[in-house]
């Protein structure tokens, strides 16, 4: 069984307690030493010490046990004895199954971590069955963290925090590669943009302090991310090196202060950005592999004594400046703990042990490093139980009070910016001709799904069309037919960060049908399930909702409030254009019947 939750909530707050004394390389730990950490450390050699810093990724997909993929993890844990993983995309039963079968494998309890931005739901659900697009189901899905800054509570931000872990521990995961603490200042930004709280460094701390409690006293680890910070970046870090070239100054005031609230949270772990920032490092080099930043600012000035996780060692931001061998070298020296998602796992190793050679480092980094690790473990319980009950994943993930978290963020993050016409709420027409257009990447199949649903019990006869978010000149004909022939047009938009992985900018011909429908008589709804900062290119549309994220929770919301049926009270997080953070049209239901 699982440790009871009181034991995890004081572990846990031991574990991630900052450190607020200078750290060296030998002294450096999230707590005392332990006997069951020390003995382990104790008996290993330089290379399985090498080996517990190197996590790679793993699908929580089902395998069989002659699979390539299956014999390549049992490797990975048999031989190269590595120390956790990342685990991605599959769903709740699969996930902690697959989970429970590689912990049989390993010697050293597996530390397992995994990109829970939006809940346990992020990556632990069943998908579509497709041609029928039938959801499979799976953990809570929240709304993207831009919602929770949107609502500006730091109530459901701790909620969201419980409920992410309580949900994730059920399924095996230690810890969350979330808070992201990024202050999303750039409109441009390709990469964080609704990840982020807001462009408010205050809010966005106390949020993610919020987030950080819930989590870390439910049993799971947080980590804030991207240190120092992602937010004021137009370049995607996935496949080129982003430069934020501001002020020390500067980043005193914005970036770093949601980081400063994290740790005196308690934060566990702090992952770093694969970006330069001259003021802190004049050689060029990304925070990932830069001592000045990871050692100087955020274990020595800041005091941070938790784990330091990279971000993805096979992301261009760190391979394309020193390749991947050097690079691993480089991250082990500037005070990296774990480096997750490599592109070789064994060369990944047998680097990090070179650099201990080759007086790159000393052992006693990397003792400093595991002893970090090992003792996140034993605090966690793994030491004695590391398995989970598969019986009781649905019992606990998907849980009914779980989804009623989830909704009500969503409800009350909805923002109505323009309503120029006074539509919002729509009147009960139901003889009205409406067609919603839904605009998102072919393999969305959720996009729209629930939208129209519910605005269908309003309006049976509605029409609905899909368009490619890649193929807008392509379907232009159709978009302006639909909308000529309907006395009301809502247009979707799920389009996340942009309509690629390098830009935020959606296509002229997508603007210029949304211009040309507000030049006439149309009155078009345009509804942000995406990106946000749309507006700054259609800024004639009468009306603009933004709903933040194309989850179900979502998606009903949105509908709801275009209906009157919730109020609409969120307030902007973010400037677009005209729109100064904090602006919002609040809109109460109507009294009586719809």
């Amino acid at each position: 069984m699982v440790k009871p939750l009181a034991v995890l909530v004081f572990a846990l707050a031991s574990a991630c307690a900052p450190v607020t004394r200078q750290a060296s390389d030998a002294s450096a730990s999230t707590s005392p030493p332990s006997n069951w950490a020390d003995s382990v450390l104790a008996s290993m050699t330089l290379r399985e010490k090498a080996a517990q810093m190197v996590w790679p990724t793993v699908l929580g997909d089902y395998t069989s046990l002659d699979s390539p993929q299956w014999k390549r993890v049992t490797r990975e844990i048999t031989q190269d004895k590595v120390g956790g993983y990342t685990v991605s995309v599959g769903s709740p039963t699969e996930i902690a199954a697959k989970l429970n079968a590689m912990q049989r494998l390993s010697d050293v309890p597996l530390l397992v971590g995994a990109d829970l931005e939006f809940g346990a739901g992020f990556r632990a659900r069943g998908g579509y069955f497709v041609p029928n697009a039938i959801d499979l189901g799976g953990a809570v899905l929240f709304p993207t963290q831009m919602a929770l800054g949107a609502t500006r509570d730091t109530a459901l931000a701790y909620e969201q925090g419980r409920v992410t872990a309580t949900e994730g521990r059920a399924l095996g995961i230690h810890i969350a590669y979330a808070p992201i603490l990024d202050v999303n200042n750039n409109a441009a930004n390709p990469v964080i943009n609704v990840r982020s709280y807001g462009e408010d460094p205050i809010l966005d701390g106390r949020l993610g302090a919020s987030f950080i409690r819930g989590l870390q006293e439910h049993g799971m680890l947080a980590t804030g991310k991207h240190f120092p910070g992602h937010g004021d970046t137009s370049v995607n870090s996935h496949l080129a090196l982003p430069v934020v070239s501001v002020s020390r100054e500067r980043l005193d005031s914005l970036e770093l202060v949601p980081f400063r609230a994290a740790i005196a949270a308690g934060v566990g772990a702090m992952m770093s950005f694969h970006g330069v920032m001259p003021a802190l490092d004049s050689t060029g080099v990304p925070g990932t592999l830069s001592r000045e930043v990871l050692t100087g600012l955020l274990r020595e000035e800041m005091g941070f004594g938790g784990v330091i996780f990279s971000d993805a060692m096979d992301m261009r931001g760190v391979l394309d400046q020193f390749g991947a061998k050097e690079a691993t070298k480089r991250a082990v020296a500037a005070g990296a703990d774990v480096l997750i998602q490599p592109l070789d796992v064994t060369a990944t190793i047998d680097a990090i042990v070179e650099g201990v050679s080759e007086n790159r480092y000393t052992e006693a980094r990397l003792d400093a490093a595991v002893r970090r690790l090992l003792t996140v473990k034993q605090r966690m319980g793994l030491d004695r139980n590391r398995f989970v009950p598969l019986d009781s994943v649905r019992a606990v993930v998907g849980d009914s009070s779980n989804l009623a978290v989830a909704r009500e963020i969503a409800d009350r993050s909805i923002v109505l910016v323009k309503d120029v016409f006074s539509q919002i709420p729509l009147r009960p027409l139901p003889d009205a001709r409406v067609v919603s257009i839904t605009v998102a990447r072919r393999a969305d199949l959720a996009a729209g799904t629930a939208f129209n649903a519910e605005l269908r019990r309003r309006f049976p006869g509605l029409r609905t069309v899909f368009v490619p978010a890649d193929d807008i000149a392509g379907s232009l004909a159709r978009m302006q037919s639909a909308a000529a022939s309907a006395d009301l047009t809502i247009i979707g938009s799920y389009v996340g960060q942009g309509w690629d992985a390098t830009t935020v900018g959606a296509p002229q011909e997508f603007v210029d049908f949304v211009e040309g429908l507000s030049a006439g008589d149309a009155k078009p709804i345009v509804v942000a399930f995406g990106n946000p900062y749309l507006l700054s290119q259609i800024p004639t549309v009468p009306t603009y909702l933004i709903a933040w994220s194309g989850a179900p929770v979502s998606q009903v919301a949105a509908a709801r409030a275009l209906l009157g049926e919730i109020p609409i009270t969120g307030r902007l997080p973010i400037t677009i254009g005209p729109y100064t953070a904090g602006s919002a049209i609040i809109k109460r239901p109507p009294a009586g019947p719809p």
